[in-house]
């Protein structure tokens, strides 16, 4: 299992460069199953969630190659197969985005019942009853999600949940709406940027949506979709994170190849901190010296602060000059990283509503446990800031959704080396990245 040595208190500088994002990349990879012509996908990141994916995809006959840095073609070879195993769908919750797919293109899927990061709960009734309201016979057998339909029916489809908008539920059922007959309405449809971009690939297609990037889009169904060549939209998460490396270190860092419109919450409260951030054409830099200010924050459906970035927000907030609060209104359980922070001499309480933050002037290098994914981001961003050595271990959970993070960040002069972790070995100092 590898692990993260990294040697803080430096400060980083320099630019890096954004890669495709991760959230679009695979719903938008699982929407190439209701495609009857190749697609290609262009700046599809390097991850462990998409050769998951990938892998799945070719279990239902549909056949994915890589071809060059970030180029996939994707195209289906078998239209029979339409069961997603177990084995495949727990390893991330993004592989229930083939069960719409699946069963608007080929009338019936089998999908288990997902798995991924430990978030707290996080149920699929919206998925269901979208699908069901299209026309879609559905139940629940040893543990998948079995769904026939002849063919899917337009409805009118509210996907209003008690965190908001779903994100997947909305690209399941965007993805079946499009072949259904009739005219589709979705209310309450999650407004992400990683969504409308699912939403353009599908029209690229052939498709017929309006209203994306609003809480209402409107689908008339079409009989067949195409092929299309789609560049995948910039990471957010990557970009804000790389931002927030260089802010939290005291440094100066520009990120490229990146849409600063998606990004408008998140750059204002790293303003709110005190970072001295400009945006540019495609690209957004940011200038920190001295101690950064509290914030109060609260985690939201976009256009909000997103939750997969409260956690690395926590780790800046554990520097900052006062007393921060963080709240998570999308996952309210997502604080695993509390411990893990603290143990990098971080103060963070748990609180009813989600944490309090008392900043320190200074963090200390000590090893520790990464739980998700995003927890896995915050603890490499404490671990910059920190004085001294430390070992971030798990990090398979950062590989799924960050591309040779450990290298951009050893451009802008991370001290930075992945290693195997060994009883020994996992303490060492690392040689400079």
């Amino acid at each position: 299992m590898d692990c993260l040595h990294i040697h803080g208190g430096l400060p980083l500088n320099g630019s890096v460069e954004v890669g495709g994002a991760k959230n679009a990349a695979l719903p938008i990879m699982a929407a190439s199953i209701l495609a009857s012509q190749p697609v290609r996908l262009i700046g599809v990141p390097e991850l462990v969630d998409v050769r998951t994916l990938s892998l799945l995809l070719g279990h239902l006959g549909v056949e994915v190659k890589r071809e060059g840095a970030g180029d996939l073609r994707i195209q289906t070879v078998d239209p029979r197969p339409t069961r997603a195993d177990y084995d495949l769908v727990r390893r991330m919750r993004a592989s229930f985005c083939v069960l719409g797919p699946l069963v608007a293109r080929r009338g019936r899927a089998a999908v288990a019942l997902p798995g991924g990061c430990n978030l707290g709960a996080r149920p699929v009734d919206l998925h269901l009853a979208g699908l069901a309201a299209l026309g879609a016979d559905i139940y629940i057998q040893r543990g998948y999600v079995v769904a026939r339909a002849r063919r899917l029916a337009g409805a009118t489809i509210d996907l209003a949940g008690p965190r908001g908008p779903s994100v997947t539920g909305t690209a399941n059922i965007l993805s079946a709406a499009v072949l259904a007959r009739g005219r589709t309405v979705i209310w309450n449809a999650a407004r992400e940027p990683e969504i409308v971009d699912l939403g353009r690939f599908l029209n690229k297609l052939g498709a017929r949506i309006e209203g994306l990037g609003s809480d209402t889009i409107e689908v008339l169904g079409v009989t067949e979709l195409g092929g299309a060549v789609h560049r995948i939209i910039p990471d957010r998460i990557e970009a804000a994170t790389l931002l927030m490396a260089g802010a939290i270190t005291g440094g100066a860092v520009r990120v490229n190849e990146v849409e600063p419109a998606h990004m408008s919450a998140v750059l204002s409260v790293l303003s709110a901190t005190g970072a001295d951030v400009h945006c540019g054409s495609g690209e957004v830099s940011v200038r920190s010296a001295g101690r950064l200010r509290p914030v109060d924050l609260a985690a939201l459906p976009y256009p909000g602060v997103p939750t997969d970035l409260q956690a690395q927000f926590m780790a800046l907030a554990a520097v900052a000059d006062g007393a921060s609060t963080i709240r998570d209104l999308v996952f309210p359980e997502r604080f695993l990283h509390v411990d893990e922070l603290n143990r990098l001499g971080a103060r963070v309480v748990r609180t009813s509503g989600g944490a309090r933050v008392d900043g320190v002037a200074q963090l200390s290098g000590a090893p520790v446990t990464a739980s998700d994914l995003r927890a896995s981001a915050a603890l490499v961003l404490a671990a910059l800031a920190a004085e001294g050595h430390s070992v971030v271990r798990r990090v398979h959970h950062l590989d799924r959704g960050y591309e040779r993070l450990e290298a951009k960040l050893a451009r802008l002069g991370a001290r930075i080396a992945r290693r195997q972790l060994t009883a020994v070995g996992s303490h060492q100092e690392p040689a400079t990245a």
